[in-house]
């Protein structure tokens, strides 16, 4: 709910701007203004996009997870979405998605914000070094078990187990 309200707010106060500011400098003026932001901000997106991408393939060639190239790709996404809605606030909020070091800036005050969801939330509820999954080797053991047979203590497969049965097909 509170995002929403956020939202709400945001559209209402960019429209005012823009209504405000139109009426100082003329629809024609103001039409030009905002379609002018929307062709810059297509042309940032595709750049900073292209580089963006190289970026990650370079990166998963190295046999490495681009996680900050996602995630200013996610911003350059948002960025380009904002440069499109019409409006003077939602183009300053968009081109600072889209410029680098303003985008930089940005995700810094983001890390700041109190009750933001972080990657590692998940690790904070289990010891060092447990993530929390099962990985069987805490499950009893047994001598006679034969592969595919359900020992006494399982209810059954769990979900995404493969159990290997053979299938004829039709």
């Amino acid at each position: 709910m509170p995002i929403l309200l956020c939202f709400t707010l945001f559209a209402l106060l960019d429209f005012v701007i823009l209504f405000s500011v139109g009426s100082q400098i003329g629809l024609l003026t103001t039409l030009v203004l905002v379609i002018a932001t929307g062709f810059l901000g297509l042309h940032l997106v595709k750049r900073e996009g292209v580089a963006t991408l190289q970026r990650a393939q370079q990166r998963f060639a190295q046999g490495e997870i681009p996680s900050d190239e996602l995630m200013t790709g996610a911003a350059l996404i948002f960025g380009g979405a904002l440069l499109m809605a019409p409006g003077f606030l939602s183009d300053a909020l968009g081109f600072m998605c889209l410029l680098p070091n303003s985008r930089r800036l940005l995700g810094k005050l983001l890390r700041k914000l109190p009750g933001r969801m972080s990657a590692y939330s998940m690790h904070s509820r289990y010891p060092p070094g447990d993530t929390g999954w099962d990985d069987g080797s805490n499950r009893p053991s047994s001598q006679d078990e034969q592969p595919g047979e359900e020992t006494p203590q399982s209810n059954g497969p769990l979900e995404g187990d493969f159990l290997g049965r053979d299938e004829t097909r039709r």
